[in-house]
């Protein structure tokens, strides 16, 4: 299989820690790319997003939450728990660490505009988003699994690492010090290591 990844997306750090913990790695390879500027990307996704997952017969999936479940399918991994409450638990956890992905991504990008193409209403919003998903994440913090054995808690793992990334000095762990405490120990495991942010 063939993975299109950017270094700097949390989607694509999802996937790739998801390969990992269901030790698929050695069965990707990886392809990085320029979203924003990529033929080939754009050829076999017509969002021209990543992560883009080519399989082994040539079929392509796109955007994070399909690609980890194909890939929890292909491994028969237990990322994602049967049908019940702690199924949706961690469905919801894991969209509300996609949306705090978003939001920051958002954010990021309007922050680097000129001051005359930004909203401030708009940079309000997705500031809020992002404290809001992050209180969220907080209240549930002891229910997050330390070895992140399902896909609500890999993602919110990937959501903190890219908050780091972007503003290693904001202060997300300011009055979330369960999260915190969480992240500390789940940023040590060998898949986040491994896929740790950079700039490419």
């Amino acid at each position: 299989m063939k993975l299109y990844y950017a270094p700097t997306s949390p989607f694509a750090r999802k996937v790739r820690v998801t390969a990992h913990e269901l030790q698929l790695g050695d069965r990707i390879d990886l392809v990085l790319v320029n979203p924003w500027s990529d033929a080939a990307l754009r050829s076999l996704n017509p969002l021209a997003k990543v992560p883009t997952l080519v399989r082994d017969d040539g079929q392509v999936l796109f955007e994070s939450a399909l690609v980890c479940e194909y890939l929890d399918h292909l491994a028969a991994g237990g990322l994602y728990p049967a049908a019940g409450d702690a199924r949706w638990s961690a469905l919801l956890r894991q969209g509300i660490a996609d949306g705090i992905n978003a939001a920051a991504g958002r954010l990021f990008a309007d922050e680097h505009r000129p001051s005359s193409e930004r909203s401030s209403s708009v940079m309000q919003r997705q500031a809020d988003a992002i404290e809001a998903g992050l209180d969220r994440l907080e209240r549930d913090a002891g229910a997050l699994s330390i070895g992140l054995a399902d896909i609500g808690a890999i993602s919110a793992a990937c959501a903190l690492g890219y908050l780091d990334f972007r503003w290693p000095g904001r202060g997300w762990r300011d009055g979330r010090s369960g999260l915190a405490r969480w992240f500390d120990v789940v940023g040590q495991r060998p898949s986040m290591i491994a896929t740790q942010h950079r700039l490419p």
